[in-house]
């Protein structure tokens, strides 16, 4: 009892849990035909987290797809293979030569990379911005495994946060999609306070930044806010139609 409890609590480590499979999608403004931008949560979250950064896009003339995925008691590549599915779903509505954009939040990030390193309709993915998404692993998650190797096998999510599994992953980024990632440094979160380098309250700026990205940039947000900012919003918007965040 007492692991299923730390467990729970530890489930704040990035937010509450929700984990419904579905799919919910919504259209930008009307006239011409909209890019298309698919949206994605970060872990123990659901695709409601994305709606406020879905409304920005959308009033600047975007056409949004919000995915919910399994990212609680599923692995990071359990999760990539049911958003997998929902891409070949999303690109069978699509013109053959149009690309789209990703951009996922915290775990969301590690979903889109493994997609792009795995799963062959990569190349219609013209960008992606991963916003707070521990790149390089998670220290908070680390320290969860060493506290219970029960724990993170009951919330495996929890478990592919780890630096050491993270490293498993294969994430090789593909030539042809530009790649930006976003920090933040507002670390006025709890379980921040364990963390001894700059972060956003749940991942460390070092964490998010990888050699080989196309732009990297930090903003004064915390992990739970990041994604819900205008100043985000506008930096994603920005990299989408520029390939850098701050031309």
């Amino acid at each position: 009892m007492r692991i299923l409890a730390l467990g729970l609590l530890l489930m704040v480590i990035f937010g509450s849990c929700k984990n419904p499979v579905q799919k919910t999608q919504e259209s930008g403004q009307v006239g011409r035909e909209p890019k298309t931008v698919i949206l994605l949560h970060g872990y123990s979250k659901g695709s409601r987290d994305m709606r406020t950064l879905a409304d920005f896009l959308e009033a600047s003339g975007y056409r949004t797809v919000k995915v919910d995925l399994p990212l609680t008691f599923d692995h990071v590549e359990d999760a990539a293979i049911v958003f997998a599915r929902e891409m070949e779903e999303i690109f069978s509505g699509i013109p053959e030569d149009q690309t789209v954009a990703m951009v996922g939040h915290s775990t969301g990030g590690l979903v889109i990379r493994y997609y792009l390193a795995h799963f062959s309709q990569c190349e219609r993915v013209g960008q992606a911005v991963l916003i707070a998404t521990p790149n390089q692993g998670s220290t908070l998650a680390g320290m969860a495994g060493d506290i219970s190797d029960l724990l993170v096998e009951t919330f495996a999510t929890l478990d592919s946060l780890r630096p050491e599994y993270v490293a498993t992953l294969g994430l090789k980024d593909p030539e042809g999609t530009k790649i930006g990632a976003i920090a933040g440094n507002k670390s006025n979160l709890v379980l921040g306070q364990l963390l001894e380098a700059e972060n956003d309250g749940r991942v460390e700026v070092d964490s998010v930044y990888y050699p080989g990205l196309d732009d990297f940039v930090v903003v004064p947000y915390n992990h739970h806010e990041i994604h819900h900012t205008r100043e985000t919003a506008e930096l994603v918007i920005r990299f989408i139609e520029t390939g850098v965040f701050n031309e």
